[in-house]
């Protein structure tokens, strides 16, 4: 069971922040370190057990820590997957596991953007560095609590996202990302439910429209006043009534929901900030739009 938020049987809560090379952990840790978390750079695996007993004892009474571990620690990083078994039968904590990852043409443009060689090929191809981090993370990416993938994330989305999930407030949380995409930009992989809305009038063939967004209140009273989008609201937030509360049932601490059109303009932005802004009446909700700054004619 995924635990989110603070839960009144575990008194101290430790977040292993980890991942690809060039995903984004500068700015996670910044993140957590904004949220009240003690943070640490670069902890050395075999150190973890160690500190947790320092962080019991300190008079600081630390209770949350985010610590970042990467292949910075060369051979120290391959202990980490046993100090995470030692950790887990620890009473009184609880332990999770942040794993950000991008797209191999992501993390590369990234590495030629700062001009930054990878660690594990400090003389040779981003690529190739690329290819060898991401065999050896396997592994840790499968243990996982969350996987966030930053290929299409802006650094303000990600501490948007981060602060939503690790919030501070007492208690089991769920929190929903409703995102809206264009699938001529590709499926966004880290989405759990994926809503095609491409039947639905378009905007785009409204010469005034055009160029708006869904954003925009003349597009999505647009879209939103077709029979057929009603009919669709109707049936999904039935659908919704229905799922979500399963899914807290099982455990899930997030959902993902994502709403697709041809390029993330029009139809889905609406749909999107339709269901962003009804969910936040009852669940911490983030509203995302992938792809609404892509637009090419």
């Amino acid at each position: 069971m995924l635990i989110m938020g603070r839960s009144d049987r575990f008194t101290h809560e430790i977040v292993i922040i980890t991942g690809m090379s060039g995903a984004g952990k500068t700015v996670a840790v910044q993140s957590f370190e904004d949220l009240g978390y003690y943070c640490i750079d670069n902890l050395p695996p075999e150190l973890l057990t160690t500190f947790l007993a320092l962080m019991k004892e300190s008079e600081r009474k630390i209770t949350r820590v985010a610590a970042v571990m990467d292949m910075r620690g060369g051979e120290f990083f391959d202990s980490l997957i046993d100090a995470l078994d030692k950790l887990e039968k620890v009473e009184d904590l609880v332990t999770r596991v942040l794993f950000l990852d991008a797209d191999d043409e992501t993390l590369v443009r990234r590495y030629k953007e700062t001009r930054r060689s990878h660690p594990l090929e400090p003389n040779g191809l981003p690529l190739d560095g690329i290819k060898k981090e991401r065999m050896l993370l396997s592994e840790l990416r499968g243990r996982a609590t969350y996987v966030y993938n930053t290929s299409s994330t802006k650094p303000r989305e990600l501490r948007e996202r981060i602060a939503n999930e690790f919030s501070s407030l007492a208690g089991p949380q769920f929190s929903l990302n409703v995102m809206s995409f264009g699938y001529k930009n590709g499926i966004p992989i880290d989405a759990d439910l994926v809503f095609d809305v491409r039947f639905l009038k378009n905007p785009y063939y409204v010469e005034e429209l055009r160029y708006k967004t869904g954003l925009q209140e003349e597009v999505s009273s647009y879209v939103l006043a077709t029979d057929e989008t009603k009919i669709l609201i109707e049936k999904l937030t039935d659908l919704f009534s229905f799922m979500i509360p399963q899914y807290i049932h099982e455990g899930k601490s997030q959902l993902v929901i994502a709403f697709g059109c041809t390029g993330g303009q029009h139809r889905s932005v609406t749909l999107a900030e339709y269901y962003g802004k009804l969910f936040k009446q009852s669940y911490q909700t983030v509203i995302t739009h992938r792809d609404i700054d892509r637009r090419k004619d």
